[in-house]
């Protein structure tokens, strides 16, 4: 088994140690977050540190970095407008979604030059993904300077949800495989994602007896 030190990560070649330490925390969810400026233009950017924070209110986090670094679109539009929409990535768009990382000037818009569609809803100004088929709609209440890396957990709560009917479990989940959701490993490699075992609610005095590995 490899072992890496401190010392050791320090040492290593800045794109293999960007590699290693985005591959490490492991499958990661693959979203598109849209947003609108001031002015009216769109933006479109794919994240994978989308989190969920709470149920009551909904609320859903992202990180990002400071705009005084490089432009960041996605944050400035958020600043400005106060809303903007969280897109699952599917199968059929993947390639599409990944290319929104590239760094685009903030006159063009990614949905343009990815050819994803711009999807509004009444009185709602940020823009949804329309080939998505689970989007969110939500509204900026707080952000968190991170202050030993200088990045920002943005915290949304939900305002709107869009998402087939079909794909509603009787639990109130939601069947994700039905939908072909697709995440992230790393900063580039996409994956299928394949439901294993539905289990139940865990409760200490219902611990099955699991069988003894012996080595």
């Amino acid at each position: 088994m490899k072992h890496f030190t401190k010392k050791e990560f320090g040492e290593l070649d800045k794109i293999k140690r960007v590699n290693l330490i985005n591959s490490i925390s492991g499958y990661k969810p693959a979203n598109l977050i849209g947003t609108v400026s001031a002015a009216g233009a769109t933006n479109l950017a794919i994240f994978s540190s989308v989190v969920h924070l709470g149920t009551s209110p909904p609320l859903f986090g992202f990180i990002t970095r400071p705009p005084a670094e490089v432009p960041r679109h996605t944050y400035e539009n958020i600043k400005e407008v106060g809303v903007y929409t969280i897109n699952h990535v599917h199968r059929s768009f993947v390639e599409k979604a990944h290319y929104t990382s590239a760094k685009f000037d903030r006159a063009i818009s990614e949905f343009a030059a990815c050819q994803l569609t711009e999807e509004f809803i009444e009185n709602f100004a940020a823009p949804f993904v329309a080939e998505s088929k689970i989007k969110i709609g939500l509204k900026f209440v707080e952000e968190i300077p991170i202050k030993i890396n200088g990045t920002i957990l943005m915290i949304g709560e939900v305002e709107h949800l869009l998402l087939p009917e079909k794909s509603l479990l009787e639990n109130g989940g939601v069947n994700l495989n039905q939908v072909e959701d697709v995440c992230i490993s790393g900063l580039d490699t996409y994956h299928e994602v394949a439901e294993i075992v539905v289990l139940p609610f865990a409760r200490a005095n219902e611990i099955p007896a699991f069988e003894i590995n012996e080595k």
